[in-house]
């Protein structure tokens, strides 16, 4: 009898295991089932603001989203500094003057949602510019659009701090940032006699009278060089036909999926371009002389 009495609860406890690690089909315990977080119907990805100014004395400027949820974070163009865990973004270390959509696809989920923003600072276009058109002022470009006036011209606003691109030829208007791309020519930039595809990166710091305090901000700017249209190579081509962001639409932005239209000396035609996402940086200032 007192052995019965022992064995019974040893048979209660493996009954009860047996039901407790249901097994499928293929004898494997079956996971305890999970409810993936569900998306309010009001949820919508924000940063507080659209437009982000670099801070003065601010090595990590770190802005992140007003409503945080599991998921992942992206962005194009390239140029951000996005942690696509948290969607936390290091404006400071951040390419700026360029237009971004950040995207957002929640854990669990495949709905996907989208914001705009500007990480502030100047942009040139890239494209030719034909000297012998009298195209020869390369002007920046404010917070990504043809509408926005750079503020502090003549009031704390300076270009070229340190003198990096005049010290090396390359002629920038400290008042406004305006480059001077026939004067860089005469300057000897791509030598006595120029040669085709020849090409030269300057970096243009400056600072800006506006929310940054005038925080020290930075550009890198590419020049080539060509005698002709007939010169220029397929090279140039794809590079325009692989800049996103960087060059300008029908609108006043620096993004848009879209195509440009190239004027092609060579066979004295229009060439539709598809554009493709790329690095915009840095921006490519092609010089024609002829």
């Amino acid at each position: 009898m007192l052995n019965s009495l022992r064995i019974l609860p040893i048979g209660i406890l493996l009954v009860s295991f047996m039901f407790s690690c249901k097994k499928n089909k293929y004898d494997q315990p079956i996971p305890p089932s999970t409810t993936p977080p569900t998306t309010p119907n009001n949820f919508k990805l924000s940063y507080g603001d659209s437009v982000f100014y670099l801070q003065n004395g601010a090595d990590d400027y770190i802005v992140t989203p007003s409503n945080q949820m599991a998921g992942q974070y992206s962005a194009f163009p390239d140029g951000i500094d996005l942690d696509g865990n948290t969607g936390a973004i290091n404006v400071s270390k951040s390419e700026t003057g360029l237009k971004y959509r950040i995207s957002f696809v929640p854990t669990g989920s495949t709905d996907s949602f989208s914001t705009v923003l500007v990480i502030s600072g100047i942009n040139f276009l890239d494209g030719f510019y034909k000297l012998s058109d009298g195209d020869s002022i390369a002007r920046p470009l404010y917070n990504a659009s043809f509408n926005n006036t750079i503020p502090g011209l003549n009031n704390g606003s300076v270009f070229d701090v340190g003198s990096n691109c005049n010290s090396n030829g390359c002629t920038v208007n400290v008042g406004d940032g305006q480059i001077n791309l026939a004067q860089t020519v005469r300057n000897g930039v791509f030598g006595a006699t120029p040669s085709n595809n020849d090409r030269h990166e300057f970096d243009l710091n400056y600072q800006i009278n506006d929310k940054s305090g005038k925080a020290l901000n930075t550009i890198r700017v590419k020049l080539y060089y060509f005698d002709t249209m007939d010169d220029v190579t397929q090279e140039v081509y794809d590079i325009i036909s692989s800049r996103e962001g960087t060059i300008l639409d029908a609108s006043p932005i620096l993004f848009a999926s879209k195509k440009i239209a190239v004027n092609d000396a060579r066979t004295n035609s229009s060439v539709a371009i598809n554009a493709k996402a790329a690095k915009p940086r840095p921006p490519c200032l092609f010089i024609v002389s002829h």
